[in-house]
């Protein structure tokens, strides 16, 4: 990725007040860490939401991608912005009962037999994005690509199963175990208003 792009991003997040930083913060992952990207914050501003995804539509255009698709829910923004620039139809995957996601609303007919571009958010473990590239596949398609607004886990393409990944912005934050949690070692009280630190406490007071 360009270092004008990677310098916009960080530019576009960080007037949105998107990057929060001395925090205790609760992962998707479970993990805990100090800091976090809140990209909600970015969600109603459409004109900085179209801009960031034309970036990644450029970024992902050389794998010649025929179809979008983003895990619900963030990615459902993202798909339509980015398919929007390049022309090309958006769908979404969505959470099943069972756990994993589906690609259901006849979206897997539009998938089948296509190179699909996946875009996501923000990139920790990669878990949400490797299941979205599973009902890409499970539908027929072919998922090329990944494209992300942050990766902020070092993930790889291998790591999601798809030949090839793109992100607008590199960021290496702390991620640690509930357990070994130095934050909660020392008492640092856990934020509630992103991330999972509200379904933590939740549960630890069970």
């Amino acid at each position: 990725m360009s270092a004008g792009a990677a310098a916009r991003t960080r530019e576009i997040l960080a007037a949105a007040r998107a990057i929060v930083t001395g925090s205790h913060i609760v992962y998707t992952s479970g993990k805990h860490g100090s800091a976090y990207v809140n990209k909600d914050a970015v969600y109603p501003d459409t004109a900085h939401v179209a801009e960031l995804c034309r970036d990644l539509a450029d970024a992902a255009a050389s794998h010649r991608p025929e179809i979008v698709c983003g895990p619900a829910m963030g990615g459902i923004i993202l798909a339509q912005w980015t398919g929007h620039h390049l022309g090309l139809p958006a769908v979404y995957a969505e959470k099943t009962a069972e756990g994993g996601m589906a690609l259901r609303r006849g979206y897997d007919k539009l998938v089948a037999g296509k190179r699909v571009l996946v875009v996501e958010d923000v990139l920790n473990t990669g878990g949400s994005v490797r299941e979205a590239v599973g009902a890409v596949r499970a539908a027929g398609g072919d998922p090329v690509v990944v494209a992300a607004l942050v990766n902020r886990g070092g993930v790889t393409a291998a790591d999601v199963g798809v030949p090839a990944l793109v992100a607008l912005l590199e960021v290496e934050l702390d991620a640690w175990d509930a357990a070994t949690c130095p934050l909660c070692r020392d008492g640092v009280p856990v934020n509630t208003d992103v991330g999972k630190g509200r379904e933590f406490l939740a549960k630890r007071s069970r």
